[in-house]
């Protein structure tokens, strides 16, 4: 292997730079985010690589041009079957590096124009189905409130249906962001973006809350402790999306014999949509919903809900009322490859 030039060492540098940096302190703090920019460089260099035969000394600007990606993005979804929205997410990063690239070196300028001229795959809109009020009710009623585990479950599938927030967001949670004393109890969720909201429990959600508290945490919880914590680690360790997924459709399994709403392949999102769209029945303002769900822009919500153009109509209809009253994927990675040439560490 010929010694890597000027070149080959200054854009390593910069994707190092990039993922060791720059992510992190100016584009996101969350480690999930930060694993989906590593996994599509990483994807990147694996594809120059093992396809294109691109070393470490020949690693330069004309491995990013546009023809390079789109055969990229071919390979992405023939040879290891990514759908068109995996396609995008992988476009996305690819060009955040790039643009970051030529900010650094605008001689690299050009490659980030390029990138950002390639088009998107086209994408099937697939609804979310969320859960019938039926289906919840006999998910709530799956967990055995005799054991230890099931009242833990139990706590934990409440406060997740009624705060309709996100998995990580639940699982992120810790005890100070628990406020059950005062006269309006609420939860405090912390979102993408570090973006705060606060929403208010009800009595039901109060009382399993107070004696999962009482059982798992003691009389004086450690506020920084996760309010739901894996007992391998104790309360200064989350419990992980496996585990959750893997009793939730646990509980699935039981409470579709009871009723058949409940869909055996249930994850954590259904309880939010579920949740969204119980909300917009009892005639909730959908910038309420929007809110509450952490969604920058209203038309999210509208298409996250599935609202349809007449229904769209009355919501805003009903918002102008309101304004009037002034309310580990796995990859090859010897000694000598690309992605350990550009230094970098994939992060758990």
């Amino acid at each position: 292997m010929k010694k890597p030039g000027k070149e080959s060492i200054l854009i390593a540098g910069y994707i190092s730079e990039f993922l060791d940096s720059y992510v992190l302190s100016q584009k996101t703090d969350s480690m999930n985010t930060l694993k989906s920019y590593q996994d599509a460089i990483v994807l990147y260099l694996s594809f120059l690589e093992d396809e294109k035969k691109v070393c470490c000394d020949s690693l330069d600007a004309d491995c990013f041009r546009h023809a390079a990606i789109e055969e990229w993005l071919a390979w992405l979804r023939e040879s290891r079957g990514c759908s068109p929205e995996s396609c995008n997410n992988r476009l996305a990063s690819l060009r955040t590096f790039l643009k970051y690239l030529g900010s650094r070196d605008v001689a690299y300028l050009h490659l980030y124009l390029e990138a950002a001229q390639i088009p998107r795959r086209k994408c099937q809109k697939k609804k979310v189905e969320g859960l019938t009020r039926e289906a919840v009710k006999a998910l709530l009623d799956a967990p055995d409130p005799s054991s230890r585990t099931g009242r833990r479950d139990m706590a934990f599938m409440v406060l997740l249906y009624s705060t309709a927030a996100r998995l990580d967001e639940i699982l992120s949670m810790e005890n100070s962001q628990l406020h059950l004393s005062g006269e309006k109890p609420y939860a405090v969720i912390i979102g993408k973006g570090n973006k705060i909201r606060t929403l208010y429990l009800l009595p039901r959600a109060v009382a399993h809350l107070r004696r999962y508290l009482a059982e798992f945490h003691g009389e004086t919880p450690d506020p920084e402790a996760y309010i739901f914590y894996s007992r391998n680690t104790g309360c200064h360790g989350k419990l992980t999306q496996p585990a959750i997924s893997k009793m939730l459709r646990k509980y699935a399994k039981a409470a579709h014999e009871v009723c058949s709403d409940v869909p055996l392949g249930l994850h954590a999102h259904q309880f939010r949509h579920g949740k969204a769209s119980h909300w917009l029945e009892d005639g909730m303002n959908i910038v309420q919903i929007s809110f509450l769900l952490g969604h920058e822009q209203l038309q999210t919500t509208m298409v996250y809900l599935d609202i349809t153009a007449e229904e769209k109509a009355k919501a805003l209809a009903t918002l102008e009322d309101e304004n009037d009253k002034k309310v580990p994927a796995k990859w090859k990675n010897p000694d000598g490859s690309l992605v350990d040439f550009c230094g970098i560490r994939r992060k758990g």
